[in-house]
């Protein structure tokens, strides 16, 4: 039963990573899930032999809740910041959506060129003023993103730690 709640907390950490990426899934919180499953479940120890405490537990849970805040807040910030509007970012969004086909690069292209796209045909700007608010949208998505899969990554490192 040991292995298999420790395999069980591995996996939400991977989907987490994932799903710091791909947009359909909250990537940070399922991290945050295998940590707790572990500590409901699980028994084990990190390096010093002391099993994982509550504090430890509830301080990354108050991580993801503002890395997820500021997973919303940051885009808008960034295209707002560099003059784009409501376009950039939803046709950041869309261009990541289209680049899954093509992992990584298409995700990151596909993200600046919908915002391009966006402010360029949706909100009529000029192509200068497009480009350089779609850069602020797309800025502001990687900021976000990189945000989101560093905090997943860390507790999958924590998950690793205490599940063996």
């Amino acid at each position: 039963m040991e292995t298999f709640i420790a395999i069980l907390a591995i996996i939400l950490g991977i989907v987490g990573i994932i799903g710091s990426v791909a947009p359909a899934l909250p990537g940070p919180p399922l991290s945050w899930v295998g940590l707790l499953v572990l500590y409901i479940w699980g028994s084990g120890t990190n390096g010093a032999g002391e099993p994982m405490g509550t504090t430890f537990l509830l301080v990354w849970l108050a991580v993801v809740i503002v890395v997820s805040v500021l997973d919303y807040i940051v885009p808008a910030w960034f295209t707002k910041i560099t003059g784009g509007s409501k376009y950039g970012s939803l046709g950041a969004m869309i261009g990541l959506f289209a680049g899954l086909i093509v992992p990584p690069v298409g995700m990151i292209l596909g993200s600046l060129l919908g915002a391009l796209i966006g402010e360029l045909v949706f909100a009529q700007m000029p192509p200068a003023k497009s480009l350089k608010s779609a850069l602020g949208a797309f800025l502001g998505f990687m900021f976000g993103t990189g945000l989101k899969l560093i905090c997943s990554a860390v507790m999958l490192f924590y998950i690793v730690i205490y599940a063996f």
